[in-house]
Order: structure tokens, then sequence, then C-alpha cells
């Protein structure tokens, strides 16, 4: 959707509500009107200027519940409301310079980067689509389950013609899961299909310890993954003997001869009550040399990875305007870059968007547009996709906000939010950013699923869930970046944690990743 300038977009209802431009006033007047409110005296497109007009509606119309019948509002009770949204925070001023004493060796090495972004095709939601995506889906896991795992010589066509095989054959059967349950016995049934049928898949709660080994297996099968299953056929359909997952193969770990360093970081939330800008501003001073710990570390950042929800956003959910410092969504944009603008000129930055942003919902998510930008272009700051693939000196980073953990937490016995890289590594055996579908996460049912992952990276980062964790599943360098909002009143609400201002930064000659905290500053 485009969105006209200085406006400012209600993201979560996909309307636009009018800023201060020449149509505001006629916009405030039509909104009260609804109410039975009506206007006295002059009102200016200036008195309402950088405030979002459905804000300074919904104050006027709380003011006015208990009087009856027409209610009359006046320039003076609306320049109330006006004062005190923009009082809730003014930002802290920007003032950082370079350590005269900090030479950075990063700053001599020449940058070697390159960004693939991931598609975002238009759809019109067709039934046509939605075929064309989960055929996609299959496809390109049966492509991949037979370059690294051997099969390609006993994986039956598709299930049409496996159908037609002898009872009691030896077969290996790929479909996508639609549905899994128990049956009354204590076995697990799962249903696959493909574009030319389906099939039932039943794993035996046996005895012996490969039916243990399998059936335990069989608790993480979730809904809309794609999988492989070996077995035997009997009365139309498959006994199993052995579940395949798409997975990544085990990588070495590239040689690096450069002594620099990549940081990522998520989840900034700019115009949030609760983003903790102080330290943030401490984290820059940290990258400028201007604070003695680990500065032998800022001297090697020549990358900074943000994976998303860079800006808190506007109607993002009921209630979000409470917890808003800035109510302008271009303003949440133009804070946050100028806080990247004092990041040294050396280091490239590549910032994508997440849920909080203002771009689409649905994934694959657009760059953050030129609008939101203020048509600004910078050297090193770099407008990506969400998911993107960076390659930094020839270290392959897979970059993705992470909204899809929320339905990967919800669908496999054993995960929860206080470890975000154990459901990455789940991910990772899937090969896949967002494997169901229908759930919270919100996908665009393109004629090709780009969500699939299709090269193995050396790093896998997300954010999104704001809680730092740090791993290795098959070489590939698992990372979530934590946050840099205070905890909110819904994560005290379900006892979630986060773990606000830790910095995740990874050296690439040594690989080694050291977490530099500011949150306690």
């Amino acid at each position: 959707m485009e969105y006209p300038e200085h406006a400012g977009i209600n993201q979560r209802a996909g309307t636009v509500t009018l800023m201060a431009d020449e149509n505001s006033v006629k916009e405030l007047v039509r909104i009260l009107a609804k109410s039975r409110i009506v206007l006295e005296g002059d009102i200016t497109p200036e008195q309402l200027s950088g405030i979002d007009i459905s804000l300074i509606a919904d104050k006027l119309i709380e003011s006015q519940e208990s009087n009856l019948g027409i209610k009359f509002v006046n320039a003076g009770q609306i320049n109330e409301i006006i004062e005190s949204l923009k009082a809730a925070k003014t930002p802290m001023p920007i003032e950082i310079s370079r350590s005269p004493s900090f030479n950075p060796e990063a700053k001599d090495i020449a940058p070697s980067y390159s960004i693939r972004d991931k598609p975002t095709e238009r759809t019109e939601g067709t039934a046509d689509d939605f075929t064309s995506y989960f055929n996609s889906r299959v496809d390109r896991m049966r492509a991949i389950l037979m370059e690294h795992m051997g099969i390609m010589g006993s994986m039956a066509e598709n299930i049409d013609a496996m159908k037609k095989y002898a009872e009691g054959r030896e077969v290996t059967v790929l479909g996508i899961v639609t549905s899994r349950n128990q049956t009354a016995k204590g076995h697990v049934s799962a249903l696959i299909e493909d574009s030319t049928g389906e099939i039932r898949v039943l794993f035996m709660n046996g005895s012996s310890q490969q039916s243990k080994l399998l059936f335990q297996k069989t608790s993480s099968i979730i809904n809309d993954e794609v999988i492989a299953v070996k077995g035997k056929l009997w009365k139309g359909m498959v006994i199993a003997s052995d579940l395949l997952m798409p997975d990544v193969p085990i990588i070495n770990k590239k040689n690096i001869s450069q002594d620099i360093a990549v940081a990522f970081l998520s989840d900034v939330h700019v115009g949030s009550k609760r983003f903790m800008e102080k330290n943030f501003l401490h984290m820059i001073d940290w990258l400028n040399g201007n604070v003695a710990t680990r500065k032998d570390l800022a001297e090697k950042i020549k990358y900074i990875v943000i994976a998303g929800d860079v800006a808190d956003g506007i109607g993002i959910y009921p209630g979000q305007e409470d917890d808003l410092a800035v109510f302008d969504i271009y303003a949440q944009y133009r804070q946050l870059f100028k806080l990247l603008e004092a990041i040294p000129d050396y280091v490239h930055v590549f910032v994508m968007p997440g849920n909080h942003d203002a771009v689409q919902r649905a994934e694959p998510q657009p760059p953050l547009t030129a609008q939101l930008l203020a048509d600004q272009k910078w050297n090193n700051i770099h407008i990506v996709t969400n998911p993107s693939y960076l390659t930094l000196q020839g270290m392959e980073v897979l970059a993705y906000h992470g909204t899809s953990l929320d339905d990967t937490i919800a669908s496999i016995p054993g995960l929860s939010y206080a470890y975000p890289e154990k459901a990455m590594i789940e991910l990772l055996k899937r090969r896949h950013l967002s494997p169901v579908y229908g759930g919270k996460n919100v996908i665009v049912p393109s004629k090709n699923d780009n969500l699939i992952i299709d090269k193995v990276p050396d790093i896998l980062h997300m954010g999104h869930i704001h809680k730092n964790g740090i791993s290795n599943y098959h070489g590939v360098e698992i990372v979530n970046s934590g946050t840099w909002q205070a905890r909110t009143d819904f994560q005290i609400r379900t006892g979630h944690i986060p773990t606000p201002c830790i910095l995740p930064v990874y050296e690439m000659k040594s690989h080694h990743f050291t977490e530099m905290n500011f949150g306690s500053e």
C-alpha cells in the first residue's frame, strides 16, 4: 500500500490517518462529528503539526464522554491535549564524537559486502496463488532433500505414483504435513500431501529402541512443514521406519583473514516510552572509542546488522498510544536515523523491518520506504528486505526479524521464549524461516515460497523475542540479539523477562562471540 506524504500509518488496520497538512483540520472535524463534537473557533494545521490526528480525536472524545447531547471544544482544549502528547518524551540530543585516540583497524579495511534481498511478490490471494505457493515449497524441499540426504534414487516421484506400488514395498515419500494426531492405540498418524494426492503415515509406538527414537521425533512434527518418510506400504498407508527433515548439512567454518567483527542488534523500538535511549547512546559512544571497556573489540567492528522492529510504530496493538513517546511515525524514523548517523561512517549498517515497522505486515517484507527515510541516502546505511542474505567479507549472514518464532514455540513441545536459539535451530532443521502457515505470522501466498532457507548460512540472526541467545548447529552460528526496549506491561503479565541492551559481537577471524552489556549504564 502506498501512503500519502505526511500521513500517519495505522499499520495493523491498514488505514491512513492524515497528519498536519491542508486537510488535517477537516479530518479532525469529520472524526469528531461522528461523536457529536463540534469545534469552536479557528483551528489551524500548524496547531496540529507533528501529532497523529486520531490520537487528538481519541483524547477529545474521551474527555467529552460524560457530556450529553452536542459537545463543543475549543482551540485551548485542543492545545492542552497536544502539549500533553508532546510532553510524553523529548528525544535526547545526540552529541557524539570519535575519541581522538581511537584508531580502529576496521577503518583501514575495505568493505566487501553484497545483499540478496528476498523478493516480495505481489499476489491476488486466489486459490491458484495458494496452490502455487505450497507446490513451490514441496518442490524446492524435494530438491534440498535429494541434494544432501542421498535418497534421490529411492524417493517416489510423487504420492499418486507411489500408491500404485505393490503392498509391502519399501518406499520413501515426501509431502507437506496437513494434520497430525494420536490414535486410540497411542500411535501417531500424519497426513501428508503433494500436488498429486495425499497419504497417511503411521508412526508406531513400539517397544524397540529404534521405534522409541522414531516416535520421539514425531512430537516435533508441525503442520505445513515438508518431511520425507521411509517405510512400507500397507493397506493404503505408509508404516514409517524413519523420518527425514530437509535440515542443514554440517558446514566448515570459513577462513577470514581480516581481524574484523560484525555486531547484531534488533528490536530497538524507537518511539516507545520504554526505548532505552541512554543505553543505546552509550553503545554508540563505545563504537566511537569513547568507552574504555573492550575498546579493542570496538576497533574491529566493520558491520552492524539490525533485524527489525527499529521503530515502535503506530496502531500495532490496542492502547499503544499510552506506551508511545513519539506519536508521529515519520518522527520515529527520523530519530532512529539520527542515532544511526552517529555510528562511525566506516561501519556499514544493514537495516531491515519487523512486525512493528511501517511496511506491509505480510512476509517477506519490503524495505523501509523512501518516504520513511525522508528520501535520504547514506554511503554506509543499507535498507534491506526482511529476510535478507548478506555476504560480509565472504561470510554468509541470513538475517530475519523472527516473527515466526511465536508460532514455532507454540507448535513444538519443549520450546520456550527463554531460549530463542532453540526455536531457531528447529527452523534450520526445516530449512524454512516460517513453516507454519495461517498462524500469528502473516505470509504472502506468492507463486514462490521465498521464506525457504535455500542457501545454508554461516550465521543465522533473528530478533523479535527480546531475549538474547547464542548457539551453534551443524556449524551454523545462531544469534538472537535481544532488544533495546525495557520490559513491557505485556511481558510482565506473561512472565517473560527480556535481556535489553546486550550487543552480540562476532569476531570473524577467531569465530568468537562476545556479548557487550550496556544495560547497567
